[in-house]
């Protein structure tokens, strides 16, 4: 599948295996691939996003979001909410854990002791959202997957990356108006 992949899609891959080693994260996960989209410029995905007013200035506020859903151990505000229904606060739980085990320990990150120095595959959900991507392609009518395919799959799968993009407004449909929907028409007509 990875030949399928235009070079600024392949840099997205790459850069979230970047992402990854430098929290020193045992796998790339969805955060890891919207953050490398978020270091892109001049390519499709980084139009969209700029066209949707999550560009440019407004991408720290995308990876300070990102970075708290991170320090939460990965659970979307929907599902932080809904333990807080349950009696659970789940900020307070992250704030004892830290006060024991450091902070950023639920992260997934390995802060201090040995760092991991093996491959770094993709977990289940950056598997999704690849594959994903190549649904969108052919459902668009496109022969390569670019990172625009990987910004849509994004959208598409629930969990942290969907989130904090819907919060930024950019979401499938959002994106779709802006990318064009793959007959030709729209920004994305080439």
């Amino acid at each position: 599948m990875f030949e399928r992949f235009t070079k600024d899609a392949r840099a997205v891959v790459q850069g979230a295996v970047e992402h990854a080693e430098a929290a020193d994260a045992r796998t790339v996960d969805t955060g890891h691939l919207l953050l490398a989209l978020l270091d892109r410029e001049g390519s499709r995905a980084s139009f969209a996003l700029t066209a949707l007013g999550a560009g440019g200035e407004r991408r720290d506020s995308v990876r300070r979001a990102l970075a708290e859903a991170r320090r939460r151990a990965g659970l979307t505000q929907a599902e932080t909410d809904a333990l807080a229904g349950l009696g659970i606060d789940v900020s307070e739980v992250v704030a004892r854990v830290e006060e024991v085990h450091g902070v950023g320990v639920m992260s997934g990150e390995r802060k201090g002791g040995r760092r991991w120095s093996g491959h770094r595959g993709f977990d289940r959900g950056a598997k999704e959202v690849l594959e994903k991507a190549l649904r969108v392609a052919v459902a668009r009518h496109d022969r390569r997957i670019g990172d625009e395919h990987i910004l849509l799959a994004l959208t598409i799968r629930p969990g942290v990356p969907a989130e904090v993009l819907a919060d930024h407004g950019v979401t499938h449909e959002s994106l779709t108006r802006v990318l064009g929907d793959g007959s030709g028409e729209g920004a994305g007509a080439a």
